[in-house]
């Protein structure tokens, strides 16, 4: 080994010290492995020890004793590769296949248990270079027990590459081909299938009817066929129904995408997958492409996050673009897209030749709604003459979702109540068994139980295992759903289009209220009969809503008022506070007030109801920032612009009119100015009996000596009822004990309210509005009536 030539001693001529320390290492660990093999004579190829040849190392060099042992470790463990290398090499070119044999045993032989990571790297190299030796069994005597990990990794690297190329390719299983996918049309649904869309059945006739029936003519004329749809609209409209049902009236191949599938992790990937597609469409045609929520993965390119957004917006334009007759072999492609965002797309997308027309779904109106119901409620069985109009128009904001879940929900409120008739039933039978069979056994008391009968328990009530067993043919033919089921089912279905922006319809009714006759009639006749028979105003012209505007002192009632309209009316209610849409950054006011509008659209009838509009929307001329015009103007365009206000209702309150500006006030918007006024006597006297209708008043109270006291002049309804509780206040007050010594008795006897009561109370409440703030409000009612 020593006369071996070594080629790698000239590789370390470097000057560092790190390359001396390694060459100064090899030379002695080769001297180490010299006596190793001239120690050994019966195996000239030892495999030498990492941990025996460090202590070799430092017991022939006392520089590197004084070094610590990891510090030498990897130089040491260097050098041994190198010299198995060498061991290797000359042993493939000078001796056979028997002698590797018995290398390789004795390799295994000299294997040490511990599970030094040098040892393991020493011991990988070494199998390597043994590889083609394992043909041959040793003894069983030279087995020595190899560590289970070690031995692994030996049967797997002692193989040629050759052999391991070939397991590989036995391995290799046959790709796998495409499963193809069943792209005939829907079955399960038609237009039949889905009501009040009378008045988009003639877009889908020119947009597909006529370009799959008359391709030839569209040939013939030179002229390109409609290549996509966009039906937009609130959720659970139809949108996805009206796809399928296109399909299934056609007959046509249809092609279902769910927009977020097409999104892949690997570049390029997510624009492959759109060209598959399209091209299967192609191969298929004639054919429909339905892309659901397709906003989700192709919005507009300027607002784009990812550079993987723009790259499929641009590959659907190239696919839309390469889908005329001309391309398709004459068979037409569409593509329908669906959303509810329709102005979240890129508007490449929108423009003539792609989706050359967009088809709105919107919330269904009274009648869209009766015919919903219609269509859904074929199947059911229904008791007596069903009244669809009724239901129609106490199903404000629902969508065909909606209707179908209020359905849903009025059958199963019809299966609990044929079960609880049969358990009334079961209940009085058994009470009537009972009582004859303690007639006839005398004085013998016979009890089982509110759960048994005859002495087995009733699977009918609810403590039994099973309270809804099955019914028989007789039971079940008595089953039916009623409107009573609707009715009770109603409060329990929240339509989508309530569940975020409107209030809970208030529970003030007309009879809490005091006073304010005249004011009641003109809201009733601007508001709640339009609403409830829209079809006698109609008749005579009136199509507009009008726009109400109370104004008058505070605590007068104005937003009593509101509610109070909402309640009767039973259309959706939207409150609004007026400086709860203003927002510091720009632009986001107006996109509020516009939001609220867009709401009330969509589930009309609604009624919106602005307090304390001054807030909102101040005089112009006046404002102190351009924002604050800008949500005026967006008020008044809203109000009375371009945008249809049918069925959308407003109604406003201020104690500020003055600061309004007058372009809110002109007909046609808030044109029905209801000055609210201080009460009268009259009405104060009103007013008390409302406020203590549930309080027990002792019989010396006079209210009317009350509300006509000159204490009460200018006293607001807010007023009165904080004189109301400031007397039950003090009859509590006096009602309970004063003395110290029973602090928690309470006093036996009725507690009245008397008129000394109301005496301390006088001395507790002042009027809110002075009598210069009364005169105020007078001039300004005169003003605006002037206008």
């Amino acid at each position: 080994m020593s006369s071996r030539p070594s080629r790698h001693h000239t590789s370390h001529g470097g000057g560092s010290v790190t390359k001396q320390l390694d060459r100064k290492i090899e030379n002695l660990v080769r001297d180490y492995y010299s006596k190793l093999s001239s120690n050994n004579s019966n195996n000239p190829k030892p495999i030498p020890n990492t941990n025996e040849a460090i202590d070799y190392v430092q017991a022939h060099d006392m520089g590197l004793k004084r070094l610590k042992r990891n510090q030498i470790e990897k130089s040491v463990t260097k050098a041994m590769e190198l010299i198995t290398i060498e061991v290797g090499g000359t042993a493939g070119e000078n001796e056979g296949a028997e002698e590797f044999d018995s290398d390789f045993e004795a390799f295994n032989e000299a294997v040490d248990k511990d599970n030094n990571s040098a040892n393991k790297r020493i011991v990988e190299m070494w199998s390597k270079n043994q590889a083609s030796s394992r043909n041959t069994p040793a003894p069983e005597t030279q087995i020595q027990p190899v560590d289970g990990d070690a031995s692994q990794q030996l049967s797997k690297d002692a193989q040629t590459p050759a052999r391991r190329k070939r397991e590989r390719s036995s391995r290799t299983e046959p790709p796998v081909k495409k499963q193809k996918i069943d792209r005939a049309p829907p079955t399960s649904v038609s237009l039949k299938d889905i009501g009040g869309i009378e008045h988009i059945l003639n877009d889908i006739h020119d947009l597909i009817d006529m370009p799959l029936n008359c391709a030839t003519c569209y040939d013939h004329l030179g002229i390109q066929i409609p290549r996509g749809i966009l039906l937009h609209g609130p959720p659970g409209c139809g949108k996805t129904m009206l796809a399928n049902a296109i399909a299934a009236h056609h007959g046509v191949p249809f092609i279902p995408v769910s927009a977020p599938s097409i999104v892949s992790g690997m570049s390029g990937e997510s624009e492959k997958k759109l060209r598959e597609i399209f091209e299967e469409a192609v191969k298929l045609a004639p054919s429909i492409i339905f892309i659901d929520e397709i906003d989700a993965v192709m919005p507009k390119r300027d607002s784009a996050q990812r550079e993987m957004e723009k790259r499929i917006v641009a590959q659907m334009l190239t696919c839309m673009d390469d889908l005329s007759l001309s391309k398709t072999g004459g068979n037409p492609v569409f593509v329908i897209g669906a959303t509810n965002r329709p102005d979240s797309l890129d508007p490449a997308l929108r423009r003539a030749g792609r989706f050359d027309r967009e088809i709105c779904l919107g919330v269904p109106d009274e009648v869209g709604r009766e015919k919903i119901l219609r269509v859904l409620s074929e199947k059911l069985k229904l008791s007596g003459d069903f009244d669809f109009k009724r239901l129609a128009k106490l199903t404000p904001g629902f969508v065909g979702a909606d209707l179908s879940s209020l359905i849903t929900a009025a059958g199963t409120f019809a299966i609990k109540r044929i079960y609880d008739d049969l358990k009334v039933r079961h209940q009085i039978g058994t009470a009537e068994q009972d009582e004859g069979v303690s007639i006839l056994n005398g004085a013998m008391e016979i009890d089982g139980g509110p759960g048994l009968a005859n002495g087995k328990p009733n699977p009918i009530l609810e403590d039994a295992p099973n309270p809804f067993p099955p019914l028989s043919p007789e039971e079940l033919e008595k089953l039916s759903i009623t409107i009573d089921d609707f009715l009770t089912a109603l409060p329990k279905v929240q339509p989508s289009s309530k569940r975020e922006g409107f209030a809970t319809v208030p529970d003030v009714t007309w009879q809490q209220i005091g006073a304010l006759e005249a004011i009641r009639k003109q809201m009733q006749l601007a508001i709640v009969k339009p609403i409830a028979h829209p079809e006698i105003f109609e008749a005579v012209g009136i199509t507009s809503p009008a726009g109400v505007l109370l104004y008058g002192p505070p605590g007068c009632g104005k937003t009593l008022l509101a509610k109070a309209v909402a309640n009767e009316s039973n259309a959706n209610f939207i409150s609004v506070k007026g400086p709860e849409l203003l927002n510091k950054w720009v632009g986001e006011s107006e996109r509020a007030v516009r939001q609220v509008f867009m709401r009330a659209r969509a589930s009309q009838p609604c009624v919106i109801f602005f307090d304390e509009l001054d807030a909102l929307a101040g005089k112009r001329e006046d404002a102190t920032t351009e924002a604050t015009s800008r949500v005026v103007n967006t008020l008044l365009t809203e109000l009375d612009g371009l945008s249809d206000r049918k069925g959308v209702y407003v109604i406003a309150a201020t104690n500020r009119p003055d600061m309004i500006d007058p372009a809110m006030l002109r007909p046609g918007r808030l044109d029905k100015a209801l000055f609210v006024a201080l009460p009268t006597a009259e009405e104060r006297l009103d007013i008390m009996k409302k406020l203590t209708m549930k309080m027990p008043l002792h019989e010396s109270i006079d209210l009317w000596k009350i509300a006509d006291d000159s204490r009460c002049r200018n006293f607001s309804g807010a007023d009165l009822s904080s004189l109301v509780r400031e007397a039950a206040n003090s009859a509590v007050e006096a009602f309970f004990p004063e003395t110290a010594a029973e602090p928690q008795r309470i006093p036996s006897g009725p507690i009245t309210v008397c008129p000394d009561n109301f005496e301390k109370a006088f001395g507790m409440v002042r009027p809110s509005v002075s009598e210069a703030e009364r005169i105020r409000y007078m001039q300004i009612n005169k003003k605006l009536l002037g206008y």
